[in-house]
């Protein structure tokens, strides 16, 4: 019997490298698979159906909500925004593990609807150094920067609600503790029931 595979779901102040430390996830953890949002905006020139989002209808999306077809969703500047439940459970159902990067608002959706998946919060090592990064960007006016950093304190209040906190000092580093808290959940008593009942049904040779 194939192991479920696991839902991470990545969280973090805006400027900690929560999407670089996905890549780089991804890159390195060949089982894990990132989970597509599905959306009503249209698609920007490039963008693949199915590869960068689930384009589809305000009615199509407001069904789907209707229907709790959707682990968490939001609405943005007139845009409907959302991960769909079925393609993350047929992932997971075959064993594949799947990481969702969303704000602490949609986590805790997620948490409400699927408690077993592994809330990982990024902070930085000081918010000093996350407003060098926001600076070195190069995208934000002063102000910006300071709202920002503003928020930051104020979500980083939010890291209680998850079961780690992982420090970006070094993209690398980060990157090595999710993979050794992927593995330690890969051996959570919880997660291995079926191993415990296969082993229980062998009778050890005299």
């Amino acid at each position: 019997m194939t192991q479920q595979g696991i839902l991470i779901v990545l969280s973090g102040p805006s400027g900690t490298g929560k999407g670089t430390i996905c890549q780089e996830l991804l890159r390195s953890y060949p089982n894990l698979h990132y989970s597509i949002s599905a959306t009503t905006r249209p698609p920007r020139a490039g963008e693949i159906n199915g590869v960068n989002y689930w384009f589809t209808s305000k009615d199509e999306f407001q069904r789907m909500i209707h229907d709790d077809d959707l682990l968490e969703w939001a609405e943005v500047y007139g845009n409907y925004y959302g991960t769909p439940c079925r393609y993350v459970k047929e992932l997971l159902d075959s064993g594949r593990d799947v990481v969702l990067e969303i704000d602490t608002q949609g986590a805790m959706q997620v948490r409400g609807k699927f408690p077993q998946g592994v809330f990982v919060y990024i902070v930085p090592p000081s918010l000093e150094e996350l407003a060098k990064r926001i600076h070195k960007r190069g995208t934000d006016t002063e102000e910006s920067i300071k709202r920002r950093l503003s928020c930051a304190t104020l979500e980083m209040n939010q890291v209680y609600s998850y079961n780690y906190v992982v420090v970006n000092d070094e993209v690398s580093n980060a990157v090595h503790k999710i993979e050794a808290i992927i593995t330690a959940e890969k051996c959570n008593v919880l997660r291995n029931g079926h191993l415990i009942q296969q082993i229980c049904k062998i009778n050890p040779k005299e």
